[in-house]
C-alpha cells in the first residue's frame, strides 16, 4: 500500500522497502504491524550484517589470534563504541552487553545484594513493566527489604512531582521506567534522579521503550543505570544493554562466573577482568551486539529528531481517529507521551477485537502488558494496545479504524 504523506522529511517510501517484512500479505490481507512495543521489524541492512557474519566472520571473540577471530573481536567492540556513542556515554567501558533488558535489570538487582539490608527500600512505580518489578521483588524478599512504589494518577502518569516524600534514609536505590510500555506516557526522569542524586540514591532507568522512539543522553540525565534491549530498537532478539556508571561497574563483583570474565585463574585464586567483560561470562550473542549496532546506524541516519517528530504525528492522527469511534476509552491519554496508545471499546474483551483485527491482517497486542499493577489502578483485565514506528503510515491507521469499527459492530 502507498504510504500517506507526511509533513515530516521521512521519505516513507524508500524506508518501508528496507523492511522486507512489510511487503507481506497476513490472512490475505497487507499487513499492518501495530505491535512494535513487543518487538520491532528489521531492516535489510541489519539482515544483511547478520548474514555476512555467519558467511565470512563466523568465529569466537577476544581469545584467538588467527584473522577471523580477530575481525569477529574487532566487530564486537566497535558495536560497543557505537551503543556507547549512541547513548552518549563517557565511555565504551560503562556498556555492558546482556541478554535484554530483563537481564540488564536482574544483573544490578543481584550484584546490589550485597548493599541491601533488613528494613532498607527499594522504590519503583506503580506503571512499571514486571521485569522491573520482580527482580526486586525477589532481592526483597532474600534481603528482607521493602518494595515501595511511586503511585500514577488517574492518567496514568507517575506522580514525580512528589518524589521527595518516597525517598527517606531507609531508600537504597530506584528502578524507574523511561517511558511506558502500556500508555506510553513518558516519565519526568530527570527529576527523579536529582531528587535521588541528592539523597546519593542511585538511579536505574528502564529505557526499553524509549530508545526507539527518542534521542537518549545518559550522562545528560546523569542516571546510574540505562537499560534496553536490541530486538525493540529494530535489532536482534537476545541481545541488550546494560549502561553502567564506571564506578559500578569497578564496584560489582561478576554476575556471573566464565571464560572472558577473566585475568588469570588458579585453584587459590581468581582475578577477574576489568570493565565490562567481568559480566560478559561465556561466549556472548557476537551476531546480535553488531545486529544491534547496525540497527543503531540506520536508525542514526534517518535521525531520532526526525523520527520522534513522525511517531508523534502519527499518534496524534490515530488518537483522533480513535476518539471518534464510540465507545473508546484511551488510558494515559495526555500530552507527554510516546507512540503508543492503549485503549478498551464499551465492554468488549480486548481479546476478541485483537481476534477479528488479526483477521484483517492488522497486528496488535492485547492483554495486560506485563503491568497487572497498572490493570489493577484501572480497575480493568487488559487494553488493546496499538505501538507505532517510523515505517507505520497514516493509512495503516486509517485500514486499522475501519477494521476496528467493524470489529465493535460485530461484537456489539
Amino acid at each position: 500500500m502507498a504510504p500517506v504523506l507526511s509533513h515530516t522529511k521521512l521519505d516513507l517510501e524508500k524506508i518501508r522497502k528496507d523492511f522486507p517484512i512489510l511487503s507481506q500479505k497476513v490472512n490475505g490481507k497487507p499487513l499492518v504491524y501495530f505491535d512494535n512495543g513487543a518487538t520491532s521489524q528489521k531492516p535489510q541492512s541489519v539482515i544483511d550484517v547478520i548474514v555476512k557474519y555467519y558467511s565470512e566472520e563466523n568465529s569466537n571473540i577476544h581469545r584467538g589470534v588467527h584473522t577471523l577471530s580477530q575481525k569477529a573481536t574487532e566487530h564486537y567492540e566497535r558495536a560497543r563504541e557505537i551503543v556507547k556513542k549512541h547513548i552518549n556515554a563517557s565511555s565504551a567501558q560503562e556498556i555492558i552487553f546482556t541478554r535484554g533488558t530483563t537481564e540488564s535489570v536482574n544483573l544490578v538487582a543481584h550484584s546490589f545484594a550485597d548493599w541491601i539490608n533488613a528494613g532498607d527500600e527499594i522504590l519503583v512505580s506503580l506503571t512499571e513493566h514486571h521485569s522491573n518489578i520482580l527482580p526486586w521483588q525477589l532481592l526483597c524478599e532474600q534481603r528482607k527489604a521493602v518494595l515501595r512504589t511511586i503511585p500514577v494518577n488517574a492518567d496514568g502518569e507517575v506522580q514525580t512531582a512528589e518524589i521527595d516524600k518516597y525517598l527517606s534514609a531507609k531508600t537504597k536505590l530506584i528502578a524507574i521506567t523511561h517511558v511506558s510500555n502500556t500508555t506510553g506516557i513518558i516519565v519526568d526522569v530527570k527529576k527523579v534522579i536529582a531528587a535521588a542524586h541528592a539523597k546519593n540514591i542511585p538511579v536505574l532507568l528502564d529505557g526499553a521503550q524509549a530508545i526507539p522512539h527518542m534521542a537518549v543522553d545518559v550522562s545528560d540525565l546523569d542516571c546510574d543505570f540505562y537499560c534496553f534491549s536490541g530486538h525493540k530498537v529494530f535489532g536482534p532478539t537476545g541481545i541488550g544493554v546494560l549502561y553502567a556508571k564506571k564506578h559500578w561497574i569497578d564496584k560489582f563483583a561478576p554476575y556471573q562466573a566464565g571464560g572472558g570474565t577473566i585475568k588469570t585463574v588458579s585453584f587459590e585464586k581468581t582475578e577477574y577482568a576489568e570493565g565490562p567483560l567481568k559480566f560478559e561470562a561465556g561466549t556472548p550473542n557476537i551476531e546480535g551486539a553488531i545486529g544491534m549496532a547496525a540497527a543503531l546506524e540506520y536508525i542514526n541516519v534517518i535521525g531520532l529528531d526526525n523520527i520522534s517528530a513522525y511517531e508523534h504525528e502519527l499518534l496524534e492522527y490515530a488518537t483522533h481517529k480513535l476518539k471518534k469511534v464510540e465507545g473508546v476509552r484511551i488510558y494515559g491519554d495526555v500530552q507527554n507521551k510516546a507512540a503508543v496508545i492503549s485503549f478498551n471499546v464499551k465492554e468488549i474483551h480486548p481479546f476478541d477485537i485483537g481476534t477479528i483485527l488479526d483477521k484483517q491482517g492488522i497486528a496488535v497486542r492485547t492483554g495486560h502488558h506485563c503491568t497487572q499493577p497498572l490493570m489493577q489502578h484501572f480497575c480493568i483485565p487488559g487494553t488493546i494496545r496499538v505501538s507505532f514506528a517510523f515505517y507505520n503510515t497514516k493509512e495503516e491507521i486509517d485500514v486499522f479504524i475501519t477494521a476496528l469499527e467493524k470489529a465493535v459492530k460485530m461484537l456489539s
